[in-house]
């Protein structure tokens, strides 16, 4: 039976200098591009069409989620709140690697946002059977809509969770920097 959740509204941080790198990120730190802001800004467009009364604002506290948040919310800035569970999947050892010198064994699994198998497979890396379970944590804790600001993996764990798909489905949902996914009684939607 599909879990019920409230609204959500889903965000990926924008571009950074690493996403341009094709570097992993992980829990490191890398700035938004201006392309990266202009990413937000085009997600705060989105947004400017829905009602957020009684919406929480919860972003990762990683600074290019953060920096994406304020971007987007500047007038509401107080409003946001970070929690570490929305954090990009830990990529351990390969944290800072440029992607095309890792060394990825079977299915690539690839995606818009580069390979799945890259974080599955990371030396000492969180991997998705943890990531999974802190996604269903948090998103258990939700008491009603949100706006969730955050990245790549994480975002497409948070919504595997709320759809009731199997792990294996991330690499199947559309992903990418500057949009906004809606998701409402077990459907998502782009929002453009």
């Amino acid at each position: 039976m599909l879990a019920r959740f409230p609204d959500l509204y889903v965000l990926r941080h924008g571009e950074t200098e690493w996403n341009v790198e094709g570097r992993m990120q992980g829990r490191l730190h890398s700035p938004l591009t201006t392309k990266g802001i202009a990413q937000a800004q085009a997600q705060r467009r989105v947004l400017d069409g829905v009602d957020l009364d009684g919406v929480d604002i919860i972003s990762s506290p990683q600074t290019r989620a953060v920096h994406t948040a304020v971007e987007i919310f500047a007038a509401r800035a107080a409003m946001i709140r970070t929690d570490a569970a929305l954090c990009e999947i830990d990529a351990g050892a390969w944290q800072g690697r440029l992607r095309r010198d890792l060394e990825i064994k079977g299915d690539l699994k690839m995606t818009v946002d580069g390979p799945l198998a890259l974080y599955e497979q990371a030396e000492g890396g969180e991997g998705f059977v943890a990531l999974r379970q802190r996604c269903e944590t948090f998103l258990a804790t939700l008491s009603g809509p949100a706006i969730l600001i955050t990245h790549g993996i994480t975002s497409r764990m948070l919504r595997t969770v709320a759809l009731g798909l199997p792990t294996e489905a991330m690499a199947d949902l559309p992903g990418g920097q500057g949009v906004v996914f809606h998701l409402k009684d077990g459907d998502q939607t782009q929002l453009e």
